[in-house]
């Protein structure tokens, strides 16, 4: 089992996210030894979170080795060309190192924001998820060409998100890993879902959004349960993230 990150909310140091903090955050990480950094798809929340792919940017030039991942984009609210577009650019800048995980949605809010329709998010990505397929494997849509980089078309390991309906098995066939949220699913759901996953075919199996808190045992001991399921990485949300806390995780979780 490989164990991630979510991009602090703050700077490392325990205080506010300031210039450079992400940079330096995210070369934190890499050092104490997690092996992937996530970033989330939030807005209208009251809180606002870096746009996903401009952030893992950042963190691709101050890194070398981590993995980063999106877990997850939300596309129904979004351009699926400008989201192609945006992460065929940051394939060019990450190389390999890119995982990019998406899905319908799940809060209301950001689809108000962006005066998009919740209720029909399931059909909109269904939708949009074929196109932006074709566009990320070929560089083209149903307008025209997006023309990307030499050798970055079709380079890009996608994730797709969801633990019901159709959707894990369609991210077992057609993706090359699922993404699930820890924030949202209890562990019997989630061990229901992996099942459902494995006997599909599916190969690589990630579950975000295990938060830490003030006291970090409660958080490795359900990184341990969902290791012992099958789950192939586990990625942990510090609440109140710093160097000493996220060093300590790192020290307890066994790899």
């Amino acid at each position: 089992m490989k164990l991630g990150a979510s991009m602090p909310l703050a700077d490392l140091t325990g205080g506010p996210l300031q210039f450079g903090s992400v940079a330096q955050n995210a070369r934190t990480i890499e050092a104490i030894g997690f092996e992937s950094i996530w970033v989330f798809d939030a807005v209208g929340r009251g809180f606002v979170l870096h746009d996903p792919l401009m952030a893992l940017a950042v963190a691709s030039s101050a890194t070398t080795t981590i993995e980063l991942g999106t877990g997850i984009m939300q596309l129904p609210i979004r351009n699926v060309v400008d989201v192609a577009h945006r992460a065929l650019s940051l394939a060019q800048l990450a190389g390999d190192r890119f995982l990019f995980g998406v899905g319908p949605g799940s809060t209301a809010a950001d689809f108000e924001l962006f005066g998009t329709n919740f209720a029909d998010r399931f059909a909109t990505f269904d939708a949009q998820y074929e196109q932006l397929v074709e566009l990320m494997s070929t560089g083209s849509g149903p307008s025209g060409a997006l023309s990307p980089w030499p050798g970055v078309a079709g380079s890009v390991s996608m994730a797709l998100a969801g633990w019901r309906g159709r959707w894990v098995e369609r991210a077992a066939t057609e993706a090359s890993a699922w993404i699930a949220s820890a924030a949202n699913a209890d562990d019997e759901t989630l061990a229901a879902a992996i099942k459902r996953y494995r006997a599909a075919g599916g190969t690589r199996a990630v579950v975000t959004n295990v938060q830490v808190g003030l006291d970090i045992a409660p958080a490795v001991a359900r990184i341990g349960r969902l290791a012992s399921m099958g789950f192939d990485d586990v990625v942990a949300f510090d609440l109140t993230p710093t160097t000493e806390r996220l060093t300590a995780l790192r020290a307890e979780v066994t790899p």
